[in-house]
């Protein structure tokens, strides 16, 4: 991925947490690079509930995985 994602390991889960925002985010700027895109695209995503739920799914996922990497901040 980018220089800017160099490990999963964080001091606790809410850095944790912050970290699978941004790797979600990542993903969707290399699904659609076009930020013109992305931009025209935020207003229709951004009032419709499915797709506030499935970006919120995505995250979870991203948490659940970095928290499995920090071995869940024992």
């Amino acid at each position: 991925m980018s220089k800017g994602l160099q490990t999963l390991l964080t001091q606790t889960p809410e850095e944790g947490f912050k970290l699978a925002v941004k790797l979600a985010q990542k993903g969707i700027e290399v699904t659609q690079p076009s930020e013109e895109i992305r931009e025209m695209l935020r207003p229709v995503y951004s009032r419709n509930a499915d797709s506030l739920t499935a970006a919120s799914q995505v995250v979870a996922i991203h948490f659940q995985t970095v928290a499995f990497a920090n071995n869940y901040w024992n």
